[in-house]
């Protein structure tokens, strides 16, 4: 998938901090967290709300109300004549809603879309499906986020047996992973150095005012402290295996968003910030249980499509949840782990699923920016063995 006029401004992505599974946004719909933080984010950087003509939600996790989520979330930001689509795609939700703005800039059917991306694993709902016909009409239940983490139903296997699997296909050590999380976890903490000047350049607070108190949260709350040490102690998450709790991610609650503009538009928008070109997506599938493959085979055909080759790309930025999954792109790829997530990534700070990706497209871009420019590259693996992948140029 191709793109010709769909573009980015440096200074229009943000994200809100990420929050520890059953944090301090455990109790807050992750709608109302969309809402605040898009609502800042827009003000902070003088963006009228009334040139916003296309809304693109990405949620996978249902929220009260959330039947109106799009409708509901525009007349909150004060865009009462704007609609548009709600995208769930697990962790590929926000390359999938770049994707969905972008091809209405590309038709001329918008130009200026809004992308809104937030989820909350904390409290996930329990869902009940009626069943007329089961013994005395009883009904089926599913913990929308345990039951789904716990097993893929087109496998039977648990997300952490396909990075096990992957890992045993690439020969890799416990000690090649627990090193990669090591250096995922120094390249978050070189985000925070001069008062975390990096991360403000994407972080919006989370401010939200409620009964008795107003919740501030202006930092990511749930980064573990890592150590080599510390990681060899860890025990494996299956017998026998090189998977540990340090190796993999933690769930996360969280919010992001982006403008996507025509390229021209994007240009007098970016002003010194630079303007983020959107030059091709790629979506991909690995064979059954082998998820942390299907980000590599997506970076492929988002590189294939703009006709780019890997030796051409500056920066990459992942969704990990796994270790497994950037070992696994240098293997294939050849491209160096240590210019991989020099911010940090989601191995690190958790993934809220749906603005996870956005996230590190954010970050894909201050590093770009503190290069001068280059050609970069997202991409990550999602639920159901899928991949997605989008490659951006920086003037």
């Amino acid at each position: 998938m191709k793109f010709q006029r769909a573009a980015l401004s440096a200074h229009h992505l943000w994200s809100s901090p990420f929050v520890r599974w059953q944090g301090r946004l455990a109790d807050v719909s992750s709608l109302d967290v969309a809402v605040a933080v898009t609502r800042d984010a827009l003000a902070a950087r003088r963006i009228d709300p009334a040139r916003i003509d296309q809304l693109v939600l990405g949620t996978t996790i249902p929220q009260p109300r959330s039947f109106y989520a799009v409708p509901w979330i525009a007349a909150r930001l004060d865009m009462p004549g704007v609609t548009g689509p709600h995208v769930a795609q697990a962790c590929a939700t926000s390359v999938a809603c770049i994707v969905a703005a972008a091809a209405q800039v590309e038709a001329a059917a918008s130009s200026c879309a809004l992308v809104v991306t937030a989820d909350r694993t904390s409290n996930g709902p329990l869902l009940v499906y009626p069943r007329s016909r089961a013994m005395g009409g009883s009904a089926l239940t599913e913990n929308w986020v345990l039951d789904n983490f716990a097993s893929d139903p087109g496998t039977d296997h648990s997300m952490v047996h396909t990075a096990e699997a992957v890992a045993r296909e690439g020969d890799m050590s416990r000690q090649a992973l627990d090193e990669l999380t090591l250096l995922r976890h120094q390249q978050y903490r070189s985000a925070l150095a001069d008062e975390r000047r990096v991360q403000r350049a994407y972080l919006q607070p989370v401010l939200i005012e409620q009964k008795r108190s107003r919740l501030e949260i202006d930092r990511d709350e749930g980064v573990h402290e890592t150590s080599a040490d510390g990681l060899r102690a860890l025990k494996p998450a299956h017998e026998g295996g090189v998977v540990t709790s340090g190796s993999q991610t933690h769930p996360a609650d969280g919010a992001a968003g982006a403008l996507v503009l025509d390229h021209d538009a994007a240009r007098t928008e970016a002003g010194a910030d630079g303007v983020v070109r959107l030059l091709s997506a790629g979506f991909a599938r690995a064979e059954k249980a082998r998820m942390p493959k299907a980000a590599t085979t997506a970076a492929q055909r988002a590189l294939d499509a703009a006709g780019v080759g890997i030796a051409d790309v500056h920066v990459v930025t992942t969704h990990n949840p796994f270790a497994v999954n950037d070992l696994w792109f240098a293997q294939q790829t050849g491209f160096a782990l240590e210019r991989m997530n020099p911010y940090g990534c989601s191995l690190v700070y958790g993934h809220p699923q749906g603005p996870t990706g956005l996230r590190a497209i954010a970050e894909l871009v201050q590093a770009l920016r503190a290069r001068g420019g280059g050609i970069g590259l997202f991409t990550g693996c999602a639920a159901g063995d899928t991949g997605a992948a989008l490659l951006v140029r920086m003037a």
